[in-house]
């Protein structure tokens, strides 16, 4: 299966995504970075600003293990819909490919879209692309 991100929301696509993992399915997932957060623009930036920044207090070394990228940004978004803590979350998360942009491997290949996670289905114009987050944190978009 092969999902288009481009404005999905992220939630309703993840969810989507983590059933069909769950089934066995591989799942590849192309424009990482067009994909919608819904919600208060600065609150989800503040939100992710302390998450990217959380260090552990008797080891300040031991750094921040949240993603900057927008593309694993969108990965660990699914995986926070998997059972991770048993095997056969991590056996399905093993399946799951996220993307930058197109690859040439996928190109010319059909890609699915979900209605019920389109933006047009929104009826707040609140709501912000991955992108944006992940280029505010530092990240490579």
């Amino acid at each position: 299966m092969i999902i288009d991100g481009k404005d999905q929301i992220l939630g309703r696509m993840a969810s989507v995504a983590a059933k069909k993992l769950l089934e066995g399915e591989e799942v590849f997932i192309v424009n990482a970075e067009e994909v919608i957060i819904t919600g208060n623009r600065d609150y989800f930036f503040e939100l992710y600003q302390k998450r990217a920044q959380f260090k552990d207090l008797a080891n300040p070394l031991r750094g921040s293990f949240f993603p900057k990228r927008s593309d694993r940004i969108v990965r660990r978004a699914i995986r926070g819909m998997l059972p991770w803590k048993k095997e056969k979350g991590r056996k399905a998360y093993r399946k799951l490919k996220v993307y930058v942009g197109v690859p040439d491997d996928l190109t010319g290949k059909e890609y699915i879209r979900f209605n019920d996670a389109d933006v047009s289905k929104l009826r707040t114009k609140k709501y912000f692309k991955v992108k944006e987050i992940s280029s505010f944190l530092g990240g490579r978009i």
